[in-house]
Formats: C-alpha cells, structure tokens, sequence
C-alpha cells in the first residue's frame, strides 16, 4: 500500500486499518465489484482518457461484461455509441495574455496568473474590454439577475464561481452551471469569461489545477450539440494574483471574498484594463463511446418505459507527476461507479428479479470534459427520451467507509427522492443533507444532462455524520485523492460497502420500474418546467 498522503485524527487511522485488513471478501458482489474495480482503474489502462484507445478498451470490457449477462445491446445492435470529440491542447510556448491599462501593459504568467481553457475553441488572437459581473448568472424570479442592465457587448466577462444566499439550492447551483451560465452571457452579446475560483470552496488548489493544465480539454464536435457555440477566448484566474484585474477599478480581490463568503451579492462594474490574448494550441478529432444496455422489462405494456442507470467510464489519463506517479487511474472516480452498475445488472437479471419496465444501462465518457457524454446522449438518445421516466447516477459513491448514511442529490425536486429515502430505510440506511451545498455537486455530475432533459433524476453518494472519523476520513480522500494519481488500487476500500451500495441501487432500480406511476417532478422544484421544453 502507498504511503497515505495526509494526517488524520486517530479515530480515522482506526477506520483505515480496519477497512485495510479485510482479509478474505466474503461479501459476493463486493468481490466481484472489486475485480472489475482492479480491471478499469488499472496501470495498463492509463486513466481511461476520453477517446483514447484505453477507454475503448475499457468500454469493450464493460460491454463485453453486459454481453455476458444476457442485457441486450443499446445501439443498433451494438453495445458503443460513438461521441466525435474535438480534442484540444494548448501549445503555451505559443501564448500572450497581456492586461493593457491606457498607461501600461502587465504581461501575464501562464501557470501563475492565469490558466487558458480549451473547452471552448477560441480565437487566436483577440483583444475586448473586461467587465466585473459578479457571480455571472442570472435568477430573476428570486430578485437576482447580475446581467440585466449590464453591457455585456464584445465583452469579457469575469466572474467569482459561486453564488448568492438569496438564491436558495438546488437554484442556485443550476445557474451556475458552465452551459446555462454561457448561454445567458451569449445572449447578452460577451464573447468570452474568465473564471476566478474561490479558493474557500474549492476542492482543489490553484497549483494542483494548473499542473494539469496541459491536458487535452475537448468539446462535442457535432456543433449543434455545442453548448460553447460563440465563446471566443476561456481562462481561469489564480484568486491569489487576482487583484492584477481589479487595479485601479476602487475594489479589492479580499473585499469580494468576504462578500462571497458571507453569501452576499457582489458589485458589478467594468475592469480598467483590457485584455489583449494571443492563444495557440493543437487540435484533432477523436472518438470515443457511451456503453449502452438493455435489460428489457417484464411487463408488455410498461417495457417500452425506461429507468436509466449511469456512470461515466472515463478519467483524466496520464499527467504530470505528482510523487513521481503520473497515471490517474480513477478508481473511486468513478471506475467504482461503473463496476456497481455491472453488479446491479447481475442482480436484476434473472427472471424473478426482472423489473416491469425495462433498465438502460449507460456508462458514459467525457464526464470529466464537462458531462459531455452524457449530454450527448440526452440529445442523441437510443430510445426516445420522452420513454426515459427517470435516471439514478452512480459517479464516486466512495465506498471506503460503511454504508450507513448516504445523500440524495435531488432529493427534494421529485419523489423519485421519496422513493431512494424510503427504500433506504428499508435496509438501514439514513439519508442526510448534502452538508456542503457550496460545492455544487448538485450540477457536477452526469444525472444533470437527464434533469435538463426533463427527466426527474438523482444522484447517491456515501456520507458520514459531521465530526465522525468517517466523515473526516472522506473529507480528507477529497482534499488529497480527487482528481490525483493517488485514486488508485493501492488506496484502502470496502468492498462490504461496495456490496451494500449494489444491493440497495438494485432495490432501489426495481422499485422506480415496478411503480404503477413515474416520477413526477414536486411542484415546488424550479426543474419541473425542463419536461415541458425537454429535447
């Protein structure tokens, strides 16, 4: 086992070595979750980057896997969907980002100051005015809208991710999704953003991010699934260098943070200086697959009716070393996810287990590209998306403590939610409140894209009471496993809790497909009006 990379209280060191020293795995679908685990999240597979020829091979497993079982293929007759990707690196030796001030002009560092994205295909050379827009979105029906009144036109627009307390969750987080937050600066007339983090809510850090800043960053080449239509020019803003933006404008980078922190509205106004870039970067097309399968219903008249499972299959490949280990290899995130949903397909298969409606099993890629499989296929569906009734996403469940408490992303907007709280009761599970709303997993993860399809939807993710070891112990797997080569085999885990997870989704799957009624969206939530304009 490697070194674990952090201190933690004696209580959690506790929990380590009891989860650690397992032995011999006598839970079954623990074991076998832990086979497939050991197989996707693999050196030789090498993080499973989006459209490269380890995630085919690591589809074609999952595929394959599905096969076996029995599920029917998804895709006409095939068990891939292919996703044409435009995939972008950024050649920095080839990039300028000047502020120009009417006296002077501040050279930028590339890695320091600022981060150039490539989500977006940017011009290679542009020169626009900057302008301060707060949080950058726009709620009105809760008295909120930073953008009316703006003049947003040929403008770069610079933001402070987050949001205001008096736009209440899951609001709050939807507004600032990446394609609804471009969509309104778009409409607005901006040509580009840049995003400053606060550094207070961040599960990374400025440096671990900019580390990994030469990773291919791609976008859906089908331009009529783009959500990044008409942006121009991306980057991000180290927070720490930040106040180089507001010189001379009368406000400061700690005064907005406070405002921020507080939960307060913040001051929009245009930036003195204007920003001159010249961008250059590397571009190919790549393809790469959702895994899509069938487990058809019992029932002839409800088969035809849809309850989707998804997990996204792909990582972020190989990077920069960090302690001398380059391969993300993504076992919690999220090859996890994806050996659960093979296990829940085992249990659901046999003819006295099989629900009424049928199961579409999808395993998504490009989730960490910005939930682009996923959006894709809500755009792109193999059956009709008025035939899906409801979606239950499993992305980094994290089964390294026990499955005793588990959140509910979504739990409030439809009673799908009632339906995951009820049946966890019914095998010992608590559901408790997401305890840190400000980190927006809400929108971070692939039942988004259904939601915005009109499909009620939920995701699940383990918990532990506040103040627990369990609780400490996720909380550091956070600050140092995400997102970082250490999410590998070599980690501790709980295939028990694995197990649990798999038994409950499989429950939880039959119970959503036996139902006399789909889900229906509650009439309080802000998300109920995506049915009626669903794609």
């Amino acid at each position: 086992m490697k070194l674990l990379r952090w201190i933690v209280p004696a209580g959690v060191l506790l929990l380590l070595a009891t989860v650690a020293a397992l032995g011999p795995i006598r839970d079954p679908e623990g074991r076998r979750w832990l086979e497939h685990v050991r197989y996707l999240a693999s050196d030789a597979m090498r993080g499973r980057q989006t459209g490269s020829p380890e995630h085919l091979r690591a589809a074609e497993y999952v595929a394959a896997q599905f096969k076996a079982l029995g599920l029917a293929p998804g895709v006409n007759g095939s068990y891939l969907q292919p996703v044409s990707f435009l995939s972008r690196r950024v050649r920095e030796d080839g990039c300028r980002l000047d502020l120009v001030f009417p006296d002077r002009v501040d050279a930028l560092v590339l890695g320091q100051d600022a981060t150039l994205q490539m989500s977006c295909q940017p011009a290679d050379s542009i020169e626009a005015p900057l302008v301060f827009i707060g949080y950058g979105i726009s709620v009105p029906e809760h008295g909120f809208d930073e953008l009316a009144g703006a003049d947003l036109e040929g403008k770069i627009v610079v933001y402070l991710q987050g949001g205001p307390a008096a736009v209440p969750e899951p609001r709050r987080s939807q507004a600032q999704f990446s394609g609804e937050r471009w969509a309104r600066l778009r409409e607005a007339g901006a040509v580009g953003l840049i995003a400053i983090r606060n550094p207070h809510s961040s599960e990374s850090t400025w440096e671990r991010a900019a580390t990994q800043r030469f990773n291919p960053s791609m976008g859906l080449a089908d331009a009529d699934v783009d959500e990044r239509q008409g942006q121009r020019f991306g980057a991000s803003f180290n927070p720490e260098r930040a106040q180089k933006l507001f010189a001379g404008s009368g406000h400061f980078m700690t005064e907005l943070l406070a405002l921020a922190d507080s939960g307060a509205a913040l001051p929009v106004f245009p930036l003195v200086p204007r920003l001159r870039a010249k961008v250059a970067y590397e571009q190919q097309a790549v393809e790469s697959q959702n895994v899509v399968a069938v487990l058809p219903g019992r029932d002839p008249a409800l088969r035809d009716e849809y309850v989707v499972l998804t997990a996204h299959l792909d990582h972020l490949g190989v990077g920069v070393p960090v302690a001398g280990d380059s391969i993300f290899n993504g076992a919690m995130d999220n090859a996890s996810g994806v050996a659960s949903l093979i296990e829940v397909a085992r249990a659901l298969v046999p003819a006295n287990r099989r629900p009424a409606r049928s199961l579409l099993f999808v395993c998504v890629t490009g989730e960490e590209k910005g939930l682009l499989g996923s959006y894709y296929f809500s755009r792109r569906p193999t059956v009709p998306m008025a035939s899906v009734i409801a979606d239950i996403n499993v992305d980094m469940v994290l089964p390294i403590i026990p499955l005793e408490h588990l959140i509910v992303f979504g739990q409030g907007e439809s009673d799908l939610g009632d339906l995951a709280s009820a049946e966890a009761g019914k095998v010992g599970i608590e559901v408790v409140p997401d305890a840190e709303p400000e980190r927006n997993r809400f929108i971070r993860s692939d039942q988004f894209n259904f939601i915005r399809a009109g499909v009620p939807s939920i995701a699940l993710s383990v918990a532990g009471v506040p103040g627990s070891p369990e609780d400490s112990l996720l909380r550091a797997w956070t600050h140092t496993r995400y997102h970082q080569p250490s999410d590998d085999l070599a980690q501790p885990m709980d295939p028990k809790a694995a197990g649990d997870l798999i038994r409950y989704v499989s429950r939880l799957s039959a119970a959503v497909a036996d139902a006399p009624a789909r889900p229906r969206w509650k009439d309080t939530s802000f998300f109920r009006r995506y049915a009626a304009g669903a794609p």
